[in-house]
Formats: structure tokens, C-alpha cells, sequence
């Protein structure tokens, strides 16, 4: 299996444990139907390692030809074994030869002390290296952030930074040998550790001359559409700079239900290779793909002349903007509630995940009376309205936003009747002279709606630039416009991957997703879960929760809906759901509470990274969770909404 690509990227999926092998076949052909170029199987223990053998050659009887991959841990002796039938071998630095993680401290008191370890790991790990090499097998050594070393923690701690020496010394093994089939991976289940230790992987790569291709993966993503939307921002915002050559979307799904959301980013990634990007060549200034730091931002100003309260017309955490129509505002109760507000005798409320602003591309009629009744409504309780200024200028909105093109923007320019802000609106070919002249205006925010076949992220960055240099603290919303046919599916995908690049590197301070004749609620509740897949505004319960493998204890896509079930009215708790220890305590390192399973039918509960409770019963053990929450003051009741009565 030869891994050098070019200019393709390759799909990957996984099936169930290898034992009984009739299972894993059955899951391989379903995969491969569905577009998987690569299968991974768990290979647990010596019993999967001999039924790979049968699996490989009933594969190859019915005429299916899949590269078939193991995936190992804390067994040396079954890799071996493995690699005499399957194609490409996967490995995890932390627990290859270190064995299970207790997150201990160690202190070496000399770099020897250190380096024994390491030669000590070089024993186990070189006959796996040169078995690979004498059958042509590949190998990835697939770092997941969740499971580094003791050894690594003590020196560089949980950080993109270790996950890179954890991945290298692997790597210089090999390169000892003279065995170079090689992929990396950097998995983490939180997009941006995730996308910072891949950067940091191509950096030091590039600095060493080496070239070995890079295996993209947003691990414990979850399921349904977060699970898509922190894969897409992730794994996007790599392929989107160039980077990656295999990807592989995670989520606690059936397994060829990823395969969907993987070819969507295969695309994406396929097509900004292929097109022109339409930036000019620019010198990026105030970005550190190294370390992650948020652009300062300040949020609008009250004037003591002001009717109406500004302040809260965009959020410090990260603002979202819905666009609205003018049939939209008229139904008034369902408008609102499709806005995130709460309702209470008919009359909004502003609430966790209310939109913060609308956009008005049409302006209602002056004699629409619902319609600018909900405008009022809305600027009442702090929902700020932005439009056009050539809108504006024909049917004025008190207390309006008026957003001018930044090519159009001059400092001394003439506000239409009734607005009482600027907006300017960027799409990112703006010379550095606009630029400047734009920002005369004072705008409290400007939007970035880039033009047609031009890359948002490069465009933005070079946006952002420019603003660095201008020293502006502007407020910056990426807003993305998708055509009525394109499916919700890859709105997601699509919106996650484009923005993403962007919000990882703490450049943009909200989000608009536009799409005409989409549901509003829906577009809504996309632009808060990038937000918050980006680890900018928390505004529902955070799941972290793997995919079932050939190691989970229990049904995880069962338990994972229960639970969110009854956990789903939790914004600010993050909690994880972890099919087994391989990953977990380490992948629930952002997680406040934990689920995982200990041993057949029996659970373990976690508080951080100290497991609190041993053996529940499965049965018992989603109440055991709820009454952890509890136990801990993170718990609070639904809330029930008060019936709505006419106006």
C-alpha cells in the first residue's frame, strides 16, 4: 500500500471489532459501498488478530479489494500478528508501549532518565517497523491528544506541542530503519487543539525536509449535526490551507453514515486545490498558527442620544445575525421563537441562543403593520437591525444599522433618515486604501461576504490583515450565503469548513448563515453550533462521545440519545460519553463529567479526570450521571415556556 499522494484525497471509515468476522465483513462491503477508499477494524486482542485472517480473505472472494486497516492498541504482539494479512496498521504513540494512561506525574531528573524510556519504546516498536516494511504494509501513527504519554505530559503537557514529539518519535524509529510508509494523524475532539497540532506537525515537518502525508480526523465528535459541524471545521479548515491526504469523519453513527459528511469535505478539499482562489499574494500580519489568541474586538457604544439600547446588538463571545424577510417578521409569534426568543403574553424575551441582530435585504412596507411591529418588538429588547443602506435610503428603519459596501463607504457620507450606525461590508478585494476609507465611518461591525469564486479564508485573512495594520478593533462577522437547493446537510459542512479555518485562528467575532427560503430556526441553530464547535460561545450542553468500536461496553448511539435526552437543557456543561479507556479519561479533558465504560455492562463516572463512581450498573447509570450533575450545582429544570396569547 503505497501512501504517497498527489493532489487526492483518500476516504477512510471504520467497522466493529474483527471477532466474529462474519460481523466486520458484513461492515467492510456496507462502507465500501458507500465510497470508503480505506476500512479500519479494531483489533483488539489475539482471538480479532486470527480473524482478520478470515476476513481479509472472504473480502477478496467477493471481489472487494478495500485496503483494510488495525487498529492497535496496548498490543504490540497482536499488531505483529495483524500485519501479516492486513494492509496498512495503525498505532497510538501513547499507549503503543506505555500502556494504559493513570495521568501521573513523573519528574526526571535527567535527560538519560528520559532517553531510556525512549529506547526502551524503540525495542517494542522496531519489529513492528521492519514486519511492516519487509511485507509492504503501511503504518499510521495516529496520535490522539487524549492519550499521550506520562513520559510526554511530564514534559511538554497535554499540548499540540506534545502531541507532535509524541508522533516523532515514532517517526524517527522508522526513519532509522529506512521505512518511510508512513501516514500522521493529530486527533482531538476539540476542533481547534485539533487544527493547531496539525499546523504545528506541517510546520516542524517542513523545517526537517520531511514529506510524510498527514491523516485528517476530528475524534469524538459525536453524532448528528454537531458531531458534522466539528468534524467540518477541523477537518476543513486543514484542507482549505492545503493540508491533508486522508480524512476520516467520526461520529457516534452507524458507521457508513459517515461516509456522507467525509465526501462532502473530500470535495471541498478537491475543489480549492483545483481552482483559482482569486487573492492576490498579501504578507499576513497578526496571525500565530502556533498558538491560539482571539483578535480584540470591541463591542458597540452607547451614545447618550440613543433611543434604544446598542450595546447588545452583537455578543462578546461571538454574535450571530439572522437573515429575515418581510413575511417572516409578520408572523410575529412563530418569528420569534424560530429567533431563539422566548415568549412571554406575546411579547419576546431575549434568550441564551436569541439571535443578535436581523438582516433586512428587504424592507417591509410602511403600511405592513406586523411586520414593523416586530421590528419595534425586537429593537425593545436589544436585537439590533441591519440593512442595506440603498434599503434604508427608500423605507427608513428607525434605530437602524445601515450597512454600505466598503468600496462605496466614505468617511463623510450621509446617513439614511432614521439609522443611527454604520455597517461595512467587505468581499475581500478591497485595496488597502478602501480598507481604510471604510473604517472612517466607525463602523460597529463589518461583514465579510466574499465574491464569487474567491476563498473566503484566504480573502478574509487578507481582510484581517489590513484591519491589523489599522490597528481597527472593528467587529467582524463572516456571512455566508448558500443557494436554495443546496441540501441542510451540506450548509453545515460547508459553513463549518469556511468559517472554521477562520474562527480557529480567533479571527471573526460572529457568524450569519443565509439561504433563501431556509428555515430560520434552523439556519439559526447551525450558526450557534459553529460558535460553539469553534469554542467561542456556549449556548447548549457540549457532548464529547466516540464512535462505537470493536472496545465499546455498552450501545453508545442508545445511551448517547438518552442521555442527551435528558441533559439537553444544560448550555455551559460539557459532557462526555466514552465507549472505553483507550481515549478517555484524556479525550474528557474538556469535559465536566464523564460516562465510560469499565467493563461489560458496567459504567464509570467521572468528575474532570477523576473517576468518582466504579461498576454501576449499565441500567442505573444514567441517573447516577444526572444525580453527579447535581451533586456537583450543575443542574437546573427545564424551562417551561408560558403560553403564548394573542397580542
Amino acid at each position: 500500500m503505497n501512501l504517497s499522494f498527489a493532489h487526492r484525497l483518500f476516504l477512510t471509515d471504520r467497522a466493529a471489532r474483527a471477532s466474529p468476522p462474519s460481523t466486520p465483513t458484513r461492515q467492510v462491503i456496507k462502507c465500501a459501498d458507500a465510497g470508503a477508499e480505506m476500512v479500519r477494524i479494531t483489533v483488539q486482542g489475539m482471538q480479532e488478530a486470527k480473524a482478520c485472517v478470515e476476513i481479509k480473505k472472504t473480502l477478496l472472494e467477493r471481489g472487494y479489494t478495500t485496503p483494510l486497516i488495525a487498529d492497535i492498541h496496548f498490543a504490540p504482539k497482536v499488531a505483529m500478528t495483524v500485519a501479516e494479512c492486513f494492509d496498512k496498521i495503525r498505532v497510538n504513540p501513547g499507549n503503543f508501549a506505555d500502556g494504559r494512561k493513570k495521568f501521573e506525574d513523573i519528574l526526571y531528573e535527567t535527560d538519560e532518565e528520559y532517553e531510556a524510556e525512549i529506547l526502551e519504546i524503540e525495542k517494542i516498536f522496531t519489529p513492528l517497523v521492519l514486519k511492516c516494511k519487509e511485507r509492504g504494509v503501511a503504518m499510521r501513527i495516529g496520535t490522539n491528544h487524549g492519550s499521550l504519554s506520562a513520559r510526554t505530559l511530564s514534559r511538554f503537557g497535554d499540548t499540540p506541542a506534545g502531541m507532535v514529539e509524541s508522533a516523532f518519535e515514532f517517526a524517527r524509529i522508522c526513519r532509522k530503519h529506512d521505512y518511510h510508509n508512513f501516514v500522521f494523524s493529530m486527533k482531538a475532539s476539540n476542533p481547534l487543539v485539533m487544527v493547531q497540532a496539525y499546523r504545528l506537525l506541517a510546520h516542524e515537518m517542513y523545517k526537517l525536509g520531511w514529506d510524510y502525508p498527514l491523516h485528517l480526523g476530528v475524534t469524538e465528535a459525536g453524532e448528528g449535526e454537531d458531531g458534522r459541524m466539528k468534524s467540518s471545521i477541523g477537518i476543513g479548515a486543514l484542507l482549505l490551507d492545503g493540508l491533508g491526504d486522508t480524512i476520516r469523519v467520526s461520529l457516534t453513527e452507524a458507521s457508513h453514515l459517515e461516509m456522507e459528511p467525509c465526501t462532502r469535505l473530500r470535495d471541498l478539499g478537491m475543489k480549492a486545490c483545483a481552482d483559482a482562489i482569486g487573492v492576490d499574494k498579501f504578507d499576513e500580519v497578526g496571525r500565530d498558527f502556533k498558538s491560539f489568541e482571539r483578535r480584540e474586538s470591541d463591542l458597540p457604544m452607547q451614545k447618550e442620544d440613543d433611543p434604544i439600547d446598542m450595546r447588545n446588538i452583537l455578543h462578546r463571545d461571538g454574535s450571530v445575525l439572522s437573515a429575515v424577510t418581510p413575511a417572516q417578521l409578520a408572523s410575529e409569534d412563530p418569528f420569534y421563537r424560530d429567533l431563539g426568543a422566548k415568549l412571554a403574553v406575546g411579547m419576546p424575551l431575549r434568550d441564551i441562543a436569541t439571535s443578535d441582530s436581523i438582516f433586512l435585504r428587504e424592507i417591509p412596507a410602511a403600511d405592513d403593520e406586523k411586520a414593523n411591529r416586530s421590528i419595534r418588538r425586537l429593537q425593545e429588547i436589544g436585537v439590533g437591525v441591519v440593512a442595506p443602506v440603498a434599503a434604508l435610503a427608500a423605507t427608513p428603519i428607525d434605530n437602524a444599522v445601515a450597512a454600505v459596501p466598503a468600496k462605496e463607504a466614505k468617511g463623510d457620507m450621509a446617513m439614511p433618515k432614521g439609522a443611527v450606525r454604520w455597517a461595512v461590508v467587505f468581499d475581500g478585494t478591497e485595496s488597502a486604501e478602501e480598507i481604510k476609507s471604510a473604517l472612517e465611518l466607525e463602523p460597529v461591525m463589518a461583514l465579510i461576504e466574499t465574491a464569487p469564486e474567491t476563498s473566503r479564508l484566504h480573502a478574509s485573512r487578507r481582510v484581517f490583515t489590513e484591519l491589523n495594520k489599522l490597528g481597527s478593533k472593528t467587529p467582524v462577522i463572516h456571512h455566508m450565503v448558500f443557494p436554495a437547493d443546496e441540501v441542510k446537510d451540506a450548509v453545515v459542512i460547508q459553513s463549518g469548513a469556511q468559517a472554521g479555518g477562520l474562527l480557529c485562528d480567533g479571527l471573526g467575532d460572529g457568524v450569519m448563515i443565509e439561504q433563501p427560503g431556509a428555515e430560520l430556526e434552523y439556519l439559526r441553530r447551525t450558526s450557534f453550533g459553529l460558535l460553539q464547535g469553534s469554542r467561542m460561545r456556549n449556548t447548549k450542553t457540549e457532548y464529547v462521545s466516540c464512535p462505537s468500536c470493536g472496545r465499546t461496553l455498552f450501545d453508545l448511539q442508545e445511551v448517547t440519545a438518552a442521555i442527551s435526552e435528558r441533559t439537553g437543557h444544560l448550555p455551559g456543561v460539557a459532557i462526555a460519553v466514552m465507549g472505553c479507556i483507550v481515549n478517555g479519561p484524556g479525550e474528557m479533558a474538556d469535559a465536566d463529567f464523564g460516562y465510560v465504560g469499565g467493563a461489560p455492562g458496567k459504567i464509570d463516572l467521572y468528575v474532570g479526570k477523576e473517576v468518582v463512581k466504579r461498576g454501576i450498573d449499565n441500567e442505573t447509570a444514567c441517573d447516577e450521571l444526572i444525580q453527579l450533575i447535581k451533586d456537583n450545582g450543575r443542574w437546573v429544570d427545564k424551562e417551561v415556556e408560558e403560553e403564548a396569547v394573542a397580542a
